[in-house]
């Protein structure tokens, strides 16, 4: 009697397990992330860079310090496959006689992706510029001491075409483009 009953309790513990066990199931879930490409100059506002008149005779003016106060941000999503994305910057116009530079240094602070890859110092002109490239998948966090602090300075190229000037406001214009 013994090992029938044993049956009976091993048989029942094993529809017992059927009735309880775990079912699975499958659901599809829709993900859609939009292209991105965003980028903006913090913090807003103007910056002022002038030349200071020497204290002696046979002195060359002396240059205006560098402005390091305006930071780089942006948001890149590229297509699939799709190439990165560089950051231009140019000017409305050449002042005689003086080279205004720009240096974006390497990206800082909160963000994450594939950020972009500063180029040299260049001397701004007329024509666009690439002062970052390689931008990819990527955010470089939002206000000062985020992305790319750019440093911007004023040097004079040829004394012979320097005049006297004042408040002549030189605009620079920052693209992020494929």
């Amino acid at each position: 009697m013994r090992p029938a009953k044993n049956i009976l309790y091993l048989l029942f513990f094993l529809l017992s397990c059927r009735m309880f066990s775990q079912t699975t199931g499958n659901r599809t879930v829709a993900v859609t992330l939009p292209i991105v490409t965003l980028m903006d100059i913090e913090p807003a506002g103007n910056i002022t860079l002038s030349f200071t008149a020497p204290t002696e005779a046979g002195r060359s003016v002396v240059n205006p310090s560098a402005n390091t106060t305006k930071w780089i941000n942006y948001t890149s999503a590229i297509a699939s496959g799709g190439v990165t994305r560089r950051i231009t910057a140019s000017i409305n116009q050449i002042i005689p006689g003086v080279d205004i530079k720009i240096q974006a240094a390497a990206a800082a602070g909160s963000g994450g992706g594939t950020l972009g890859t500063p180029s040299s110092q260049i001397t701004l002109t007329t024509a666009p510029t690439t002062i970052i490239s390689g931008i990819g998948g990527a955010f470089t966090g939002t206000g000062t001491n985020n992305g790319h602090r750019l440093t911007i300075t004023l040097t004079p190229n040829n004394y012979a075409n320097l005049f006297a000037r004042t408040n002549t406001p030189v605009v620079i214009t920052y693209t992020i483009t494929e």
